[in-house]
């Protein structure tokens, strides 16, 4: 198929900085060959022209072990099929363990005219093909006809998307997705190479849609299963719609819920605060450059040490005993009486009556 398309630790923003550049080299070199192999088999040829009774070396990477493949140059960029390939003087080939094969193929003239092709093409297990230009010296050119496809009648009659998100699309590379549908002919010809249209649409604007070339034909009353490629752009993220339609007729819509690429907001974040430690850092190194250096003074002396406490003041015996309390009088101290004195229970004096003796 053919498509186009440890806490109180200072940080070190440099350091920072340097792993993350890292990381992001690292995370975007393999996104190119992912494309690449997301492109299918491959072939080419040792030289682009040759002229009849010649050979062409035809080289492949990429295609299924050990499967079986056959080799025809035809005319009309095969659009009519194998009808306009020099089937008389095809080959075969096995693909080896590692995907690859090498051929030599006798150059002819197809039945129609060129552009040419050497088409490349599975015979059994699950269908593959690619062509590779090549010209015929000496056979003629033409040009290309107009496809018609007004008797093939095509009806979807299953549709889902197969594959998954990994962690280069977590980083803002592009979501891919593989369109599997089983489309059916319900018309009286059979459709050759039917060219899709599968189109992308996010909100309320219009699907874009992209031309697809399905390499195969689908026989009247008879269905096929269908896979085509779905590519959105870098940092996508939403609801989505796949559309695929054929001959301006829409064949089906299937939704599409694409993830916020979260690592692009992480990355900005870090960014932001390396940034800004390294600006800070930077900014106090200046201030500590610039302000002016005043001299050292002597520490001052020590303070004079405190005055002994008075003694508490009161009254005090004469024979050194302890001070008084000062709420007893020296002759009502409690220290001043003996303890085995006992007070005299004092008398009542009355006053004496008149006329007694």
């Amino acid at each position: 198929m053919n498509v186009r398309r440890h806490p109180g630790t200072p940080v070190r923003p440099s350091a920072v900085v340097t792993v993350l550049a890292l990381v992001l080299i690292s995370l975007g070199a393999p996104l190119t060959g992912g494309a690449a192999a997301a492109d299918g088999p491959t072939a080419k040829v040792s030289k682009t022209e040759a002229g009849t009774g010649g050979t062409v070396t035809v080289t492949g990477a990429r295609w299924r072990p050990r499967a079986l493949l056959t080799l025809l140059i035809c005319g009309q960029n095969m659009i009519g099929g194998t009808n306009s390939c020099a089937n008389g003087d095809g080959r075969a080939v096995t693909v080896g363990k590692d995907g690859t094969f090498t051929k030599k193929l006798p150059v002819s003239e197809p039945p129609k005219p060129c552009p040419c092709v050497i088409h490349i093409a599975t015979v059994t297990g699950e269908a593959a093909a690619a062509d590779v230009p090549f010209k015929v010296a000496g056979h003629p050119v033409a040009p290309l006809p107009k496809e018609q496809t007004g008797g093939e009648r095509l009806s979807v009659l299953s549709a889902r998307l197969d594959g998954s998100s990994g962690l280069l699309t977590w980083f803002g590379a592009p979501p891919r997705r593989k369109l599997v549908v089983t489309v059916g002919n319900l018309g009286s010809t059979p459709a050759r190479d039917p060219v899709f249209e599968v189109g992308t649409s996010h909100g309320v604007f219009a699907p874009s849609w992209e031309e697809q070339r399905w390499r195969g034909t689908i026989q009247p009353g008879k269905k096929a299963q269908v896979k085509l490629d779905v590519e959105l752009s870098a940092g996508a993220h939403g609801d989505y719609m796949v559309s695929l339609r054929y001959g301006h007729k829409l064949l089906v819509e299937q939704p599409w819920a694409v993830g916020r690429p979260w690592g692009v907001t992480l990355f900005w974040v870090l960014l932001c605060v390396v940034v800004s430690a390294t600006l800070f850092r930077i900014g106090m190194a200046v201030v500590d450059k610039v302000r002016p250096r005043t001299a050292r003074t002597a520490p001052p002396p020590p303070l004079p040490p405190l005055p002994p406490s008075s003694p508490p003041s009161g009254p005090a015996a004469a024979d050194g005993a302890p001070p008084a309390l000062p709420w007893f009088t020296p002759d009502t101290a409690p220290e001043a009486r003996p303890h085995h004195q006992i007070s005299a229970p004092t008398e009542e004096i009355r006053p004496t009556p008149k006329g007694t003796t």
